[in-house]
């Protein structure tokens, strides 16, 4: 039996060893001009199949011709890469943040990605990066080389110009709709994933860095943290009742609250200000990670407790999440008896087969689908109707929902900014039509009457392997606005500054308290 397990681990090993091998070759493969026209024909042919809303930003002509004009411009052969240059600026034309093409990148075998763990943290970890007026700085240090200084702006890595970068990548793929400030607000982080597409994962690189008019070249390398440290030898301590009902509540709360490891933080916290609890904040990260209905219901039962008067709900930097997370928040948070989202429009009932149900999972999972197949296209038959004009609905959570006993009965802010995006959006459209809701920071990078997203299946392109990422159902709030291609606009527009970063000063959330202030003030003064 050993030996049989021994074998297969082998036979996994190379096959493993093999594909990434493969993989890696075809990057450098220059792809023949007939195949890459037919990559570009599949493409659209995907998107048309699956898209629910594929001309709401760009009309038919416009995107056609787009499609069309590509394939004159391929004229030789070209590798995936140079080929994900000319095609993901057509899908990016579509407008739709969650629908993109994938850039093509060297992947690592596990032996490979094991040994360079071992070697420390890389030289791009050891820094943070925002981007302000069109420039790269560093915001935080946690390089062994202490003397750079925060603030420091980044003139060039090995040689690459920070803004030559972000623009040329800028173009490879869209916002929801015609907003800007999800570019600018993600932008200082996805820099450095452009420079590893175009020149892989570096032990060292050079940074020419700039501070207070002085500028210098300093060489990063990679790192091992208390990489000389003595094995001490483990000491059994006895473990009393009470360090164990610890262990217990800290291992449940990083469950609840959705622990990162990496980042050391948690994806949702709920904390209080003031000395009388009046002024609950909630920052929510991502609507993604942890077990969130007994987080809500536990932060909603405190500030109920608490008699809390203000609640603030940070989605600044949210990215979204999961669709039943935002209902089941909203449910505490609106106004009466609500219907969070109109019926989703969807392509046909194939379109939900092809794209949600059988893409991806592993050939035996595949065969296990088409068994099931039948069960799930008679269910669709029931869920999914046709209307007078053609068009393919599927209702999820249209009804009408109940509020939760615990609902917030006080004011409520929501701080929003550029990486507020997709389900975060859905969840401030909803919220922008209560007159108790004050909205402060930025516009959302999604946009307000909805999304294009729900499933989200990634497609392989037959000849030059890149994949596409596309959204298969129009999801709309049910509330909505008559400005189209935007996201949702705050009440009192404030954006950081590179000092507010370097300093630690929140300027939203302090104009939020501020005006606390000034309303308690003034309802004192009646």
């Amino acid at each position: 039996m050993r030996k049989i397990i021994l074998f297969v681990f082998i036979l996994l090993f190379f096959v493993q060893c093999s594909s990434v091998k493969k993989h890696n070759n075809h990057l450098m493969a220059l792809i023949p001009v007939d195949q890459l026209k037919s990559d570009v024909d599949f493409t659209y042919t995907k998107l048309k199949n699956l898209h629910p809303n594929l001309y709401w930003y760009i009309s038919k002509s416009a995107l056609d011709f787009k499609f069309d004009s590509i394939k004159s411009t391929i004229t030789q052969p070209i590798t995936p890469l140079a080929f994900y240059k000319k095609l993901s600026p057509v899908v990016a034309a579509v407008r739709q943040g969650h629908t993109y093409l994938y850039p093509a990148s060297k992947r690592m075998t596990k032996k490979e990605t094991k040994a360079l763990v071992k070697k420390g943290i890389g030289p791009f970890s050891q820094f943070d990066f925002d981007f302000f007026d069109n420039k790269l700085y560093v915001v935080n240090n946690r390089s062994y080389d202490k003397k750079i200084q925060l603030g420091s702006e980044v003139i060039a890595v090995n040689g690459t110009k920070p803004l030559d970068l972000i623009q040329e990548y800028n173009r490879y793929y869209s916002s929801d709709g015609y907003n800007t400030t999800l570019k600018t607000a993600t932008s200082g982080k996805r820099f450095t994933s452009y420079f590893t597409v175009e020149n892989g994962i570096k032990d060292s690189l050079t940074y020419t860095l700039k501070y207070n008019d002085s500028v210098q070249f300093i060489t990063i390398r990679r790192y091992k943290e208390d990489s000389i440290k003595k094995q001490e030898p483990k000491v059994r301590k006895r473990v009393s009742s009470l360090d164990r009902a610890k262990s217990r509540e800290t291992r449940r709360k990083k469950r609840v609250n959705g622990y990162n490891p990496d980042l050391k933080n948690y994806n949702r916290n709920l904390h209080f200000m003031e000395k009388d609890s009046s002024v609950a904040i909630m920052k929510i990260r991502s609507f993604n990670k942890g077990d969130f209905r007994p987080f809500y219901k536990e932060s909603f039962r405190k500030i109920d407790n608490y008699k809390s008067k203000t609640l603030i709900l940070d989605l600044r930097d949210n990215g979204g999440g999961r669709l039943n997370e935002i209902v089941d928040l909203y449910s505490y948070l609106a106004d009466s008896t609500f219907v969070f989202l109109d019926k989703s429009e969807i392509v046909s009932r194939s379109s939900l087969m092809e794209g949600a149900y059988f893409n991806g999972g592993s050939f035996s999972l595949k065969v296990l689908k088409a068994i099931y197949a039948p069960l799930l296209y008679s269910y669709l038959l029931l869920t999914v109707h046709k209307d007078d004009t053609g068009k393919n609905w599927y209702a999820t959570h249209t009804r009408d929902h109940k509020l939760n006993a615990n609902r917030v009965q006080g004011r409520i802010y929501v701080l929003i900014n550029g990486g507020s995006f997709s389900a975060s959006s859905l969840i401030s459209s909803n919220l922008k039509s209560s007159k108790r809701v004050t909205f402060v920071g930025d516009e959302t990078g999604g946009a307000f009457n909805g999304t294009v997203a729900g499933f989200t299946p990634v497609l392989k392109l037959p000849n030059s392997k890149l994949k596409i990422r596309i959204g298969i159902m129009m999801m709309a709030p049910h509330h909505k606005t008559k400005i189209k291609g935007h996201g949702i606009f705050p009440d009192k527009e404030i954006s950081s500054t590179l000092e507010d970063r370097l300093k630690e000063n929140d300027p939203e959330l302090n104009w939020i308290l501020k005006d606390i202030k000034k309303e308690f003030l003034k309802s004192d003064s009646q």
